[in-house]
């Protein structure tokens, strides 16, 4: 046991656990009963959701049928970029609930949960450029995992006015999550449950909460899973993804529990690395085909992005900051989004693992995919109508990887603006002028855009702001970023001279640069 499961929960014996279990089976058959609120169970795949549900269903099994007045929904959210090994076991189980709970006559829903095209991983780094996620930028987490059960759990409290989101958190899991549960114990409403602290409206309920990670194991091994999967898989997914391929099925307070494995987005660049992930390789060579994820992983977390990304911010504008460096202050321009080249890149680099993972890979898991094609149709739409690199690169980069036409299912060749050849013949005018090239690109593209318009208004607006953002080469355009920061500075200050002549040098080189 870890120390904070020994501090906290002192181990119990099997025959008390299986006496509090009664008691938690009659507690959560009595919660069930008490009204029409529908219950939402979220369901990961794991030890802790796996033993909540199968606690839950066992319990309301055993009501009679006229008792089971109100549905049950079990919900999951695949990112896309899940560990593939546990997003498999995950469709396969859910598929699993929905027709095991149909045979047994149990009013429980399994719902698999997707972010929406617009917001998944891959679109907000290749489509748009965002940099890969950061403590400081953690922009990944709200879109591809809590927006899509949030959205399913709004639904519900629209229809039904009120929910139940039960969860599998435990005290024992860390201090941390500890504090935080003991927090919300003093804001419970009723018998277990407590307003849910991001979702008006629904009420959360925590069965498991004072189990050790020992007593989830021992509860996953000795009762049989109800829904016909099979725990010991589990147990051995989990004994796979831990460095020391070890996993103590009784209490043993020598050795650590099988429950420090984290088995999340094999993308993410939030840890050192993705230690489950590498275990399974590294304990069973049968799993050496997800090899290249490790690789793009890698690649991906590389924390000196400077030079991979814009000197802009994503809508255009630089923006400074102040960097130490060295122990001396420098004002900087924060890094916007991946710049074309990278983007490119990295869309180059997923087809390539995509395609030698389906190589190697197992029969059963030949046909994994890490970008979808819905994806990359997403993304070349927002390099064409957004970024407005109307080359329109996409397709071309998916022929060259793949050996294979890109079948866009929403656009079509129309709607890029200039053929291989037009696209060469600007890039040949513009020389390496890269931000006259842009700057033209930008223009052409707005022209298009406004072109099919019944009415254009607003395209002058659009131009101008096409020649605010590329008019200027980069050294230009932080130069004025640093000017308006001074202008400002002294406009705080009081300093009506040195305003003015910040003003007369600022005319002085526009005379120069024009």
């Amino acid at each position: 046991m870890t120390d904070i499961q020994t501090s906290l929960f002192p181990p119990r014996s099997v025959s008390q656990f299986v006496e509090d279990l009664k008691d938690l089976t009659q507690e959560v058959q009595e919660l069930y009963r008490q009204d029409e609120i529908p219950w939402i169970i979220g369901y990961s795949g794991g030890k802790d959701s796996t033993a909540i549900l199968q606690l839950i269903w066992n319990a309301i099994s055993s009501l009679p049928p006229e008792e089971r007045h109100k549905t049950i929904y079990v919900i999951t959210t695949d990112t896309l970029v899940e560990n593939p090994i546990v997003a498999a076991w995950v469709r396969h189980s859910i598929e699993r609930i929905k027709v095991a709970a149909q045979e047994q006559d149990l009013p429980i829903e399994a719902h698999l949960l997707y972010p929406d095209i617009s917001q998944t991983y891959w679109v907000g780094l290749i489509g748009k450029g965002y940099p890969a996620p950061r403590h400081n930028f953690r922009w990944c987490t709200p879109r591809l995992k809590i927006d899509p059960s949030n959205r399913f759990i709004r639904d519900l409290v629209r229809i039904n006015g009120e929910v139940i989101v039960i969860l599998g958190m435990r005290k024992a899991e860390s201090a941390n999550r500890a504090a935080i549960m003991a927090q919300r114990d003093i804001k419970k409403v009723r018998d277990r449950l407590c307003p849910h602290p991001h979702l008006p409206s629904s009420l959360l309920y925590t069965p498991i909460e004072d189990w050790s990670t020992d007593e989830v194991w021992l509860y996953l091994m000795q009762w049989e899973n109800p829904w016909g999967y099979n725990n010991k898989d589990l147990f051995a997914m989990y004994r796979e993804s831990t460095e020391e391929n070890e996993c103590p099925l009784v209490v043993d307070t020598s050795t650590p529990s099988c429950g420090s494995s984290r088995f999340g987005c094999w993308v993410c660049t939030l840890v050192d690395s993705d230690k489950s992930l590498e275990a399974m390789i590294q304990n069973n060579e049968e799993k050496d085909w997800l090899q290249p994820l490790i690789n793009m992983r890698h690649e991906l977390d590389i924390r000196g992005d400077r030079e991979k990304r814009d000197f802009r911010r994503i809508y255009g504008k630089v923006e400074l900051f102040e960097r130490n460096v060295d122990g001396e202050i420098s004002i900087e321009p924060i890094p916007g989004p991946y710049t074309k080249y990278w983007r490119e890149y990295w869309v180059r680099r997923i087809l390539e693992a995509q395609i030698e993972v389906q190589k190697n890979a197992p029969k059963e898991m030949k046909d994994i995919t890490l970008i979808t094609l819905e994806e990359l149709s997403e993304i070349r739409r927002i390099w064409l109508e957004e970024k407005h690199e109307f080359e329109d690169s996409l397709p071309r980069i998916y022929q060259e990887v793949t050996g294979e036409v890109f079948s866009d299912t929403r656009l079509g060749a129309e709607d890029s603006l200039l053929g291989n050849d037009e696209w060469g013949i600007l890039a040949e005018i513009c020389h390496e002028d890269t931000m006259h090239m842009e700057l033209m690109s930008r223009l052409l593209d707005t022209e298009r855009q406004f072109y099919t318009k019944s009415r254009r208004t607003g395209i002058y607006e659009t131009l101008d702001k096409c020649f605010e953002i590329s008019s200027r080469s980069k050294d230009e355009a932080i130069e004025n970023a640093h000017f308006k920061r001074d202008l400002k500075m002294a406009s705080l200050e009081g300093d009506i001279a040195q305003v003015k002549q910040l003003s007369w040098a600022n005319i002085k080189f526009k005379e120069q640069n024009s």
